[in-house]
């Protein structure tokens, strides 16, 4: 019976590499970055998604789990991504009438930010040696993750390195986008929310409902808009490119 209990036993060592253990884990890791996030003033660098990330690394590395085991046991949680994208159109339909007075300013900073979110990761990948295969994953890093894997999957990338990606312009939108945005004097809930959403997907959505509900309809806006972009452009360019 003690057997049984031992962290070398069968039972444990299936345990590891189970959904339930990968999604709890997953869960527990957040729910204690969202305590420590909020006691700390909501300091940039100790975001939940920033620790529970960093955590769940650390945690995975120690039981000898690889990532694309973790990956699998918790896709389930990657899988809710989706719903959650399609429930952000309630913010934009309750800021509608603000959004339609800006139809042109948005359209034009979609096109533009879309586009140099993608090629300034190609351009600054492809002057340091890297292979297609990684600048193909790199196009999509400002995408929200299930968009970016898909569109990635289709172009010939890597999804991995993708979700890497994702997960890198996340944190760097989360600790510098505010303070970049506070530098240029930026006030305005729409512009604030817009840009976040455009160059950091949903992480900085979230962020930005933190300033106001405005500030993440706009977010939101503007990343449904930088996706559905970015679905259509990036495998259109890149079949143009072959």
């Amino acid at each position: 019976m003690t057997d049984f209990l031992l962290p070398n036993s069968a039972w444990y060592s299936d345990f590891l590499v189970s959904p339930l253990f990968a999604i709890s884990l997953t869960l527990i890791c957040f729910q204690l970055s969202q305590v420590l996030y909020l006691r700390s003033q909501r300091f940039p660098l100790l975001h939940p998604t920033i620790v529970c990330a960093a955590v769940i690394a650390l945690l995975i590395k120690q039981l000898d789990i690889s990532y694309q085991q973790y990956f699998s046991d918790s896709y389930i949680l990657t899988l809710l991504l989706g719903p959650t994208t399609v429930a952000l159109a309630i913010p934009l339909y309750q800021n509608a009438k603000y959004i339609r007075q800006l139809f042109a300013p948005i359209a034009i900073t979609l096109v533009f930010g879309a586009s140099f979110a993608a090629l300034s990761a190609v351009g600054l990948a492809y002057a340091m040696g890297a292979s297609t295969e990684t600048l193909l994953s790199l196009s999509t890093k400002s995408l929200t993750t299930p968009i970016a894997m898909t569109v990635t999957e289709i172009i010939g990338g890597n999804t991995a390195l993708a979700a890497g990606g994702v997960m890198v312009t996340a944190v760097t939108g989360l600790c510098f986008g505010p303070l970049l945005l506070r530098w240029l004097h930026i006030d305005d809930d729409r512009i604030w929310g817009f840009c976040l959403g455009i160059s950091a997907h949903g992480t900085a959505t979230v962020l930005a409902f933190e300033r106001s509900s405005k500030a993440g309809a706009f977010a939101s806006l503007a990343l449904c808009l930088t996706g559905s972009f970015s679905a259509i452009v990036i495998p259109i360019v890149v079949s143009l490119l072959k």
